[in-house]
């Protein structure tokens, strides 16, 4: 694919996928009313508009999965690497802080009271955001980036500013450059690490997020 074509993707991709999160946002909130069990279903659905445009723009680029960052090797191992990172992060970035008595700055003021809601997050932050959000920025964006300059550092840097600039609807400055970071930090997993593909960081992701509501529970509940 030609340079002028990657960046129509690119600009077209993360375009749908700015829109994608606000059109997520007003759904949610409209959803507010539905009973718990069909909210649960919808909230997750609702989160696959993010990726509708990078997906549109995969099909008709004609795009592999491997192109991506998936692998049908080892998906064993995949998955527990996907685990293990997403247990190690949420140690060092959301244990660590509780135990030093900054909680407060690591809570998503989410406050479950039933395993059931735990369950449910742990499904949420993976089939949803983990899927969603790694698909479309480890996955779609980096390959943009990747192929217009052909070296993964400035694919990094370039996918990590765009994925903490996705994060500008519902966070301040500062957590908009640590989202970057962890963007960053999630790409240097999967170039660094044997095995870790797309579908490890997606688990990676998903677990990471869904522990912040657990170590919540934990130390604040």
């Amino acid at each position: 694919m030609s340079k002028k074509r990657e960046i129509v993707s690119l600009v077209i991709g993360f375009a749908g996928i700015m829109v994608g999160v606000l059109c997520t946002r007003f759904l949610n909130m409209a959803m507010m009313g539905l009973p718990v069990g069909v909210r649960m279903f919808t909230f997750i659905a609702a989160y696959w508009i993010v990726a509708i445009a990078p997906v549109v723009l995969v099909i008709v680029n004609k795009e592999k999965p491997a192109d991506l960052g998936f692998s049908k090797e080892k998906v064993g191992l995949q998955i527990i690497l996907g685990i293990g990172l997403g247990l190690l992060m949420s140690v060092v970035l959301t244990l660590a802080p509780h135990l030093l008595g900054l909680g407060a700055y690591v809570n998503n003021g989410k406050g479950y009271l039933y395993v059931w809601q735990y369950v449910w997050e742990f499904l949420y932050c993976i089939l949803g955001v983990g899927l969603v959000e790694e698909f479309a920025f480890r996955g779609f964006i980096y390959k943009r980036f990747k192929n217009l300059f052909g070296k993964d550092f400035l694919a990094v840097i370039c996918s990590s500013a765009l994925f903490g600039l996705f994060h500008i609807f519902g966070g301040s400055l500062i957590q908009i450059v640590l989202t970057g970071l962890i963007g960053a930090l999630f790409c240097f997993f999967k170039l660094r690490i044997r095995n870790c593909s797309t579908l490890s960081l997606i688990i990676a992701h998903g677990v990471y997020d869904a522990m912040i509501t657990v170590w919540a529970g934990v130390f604040l509940g």
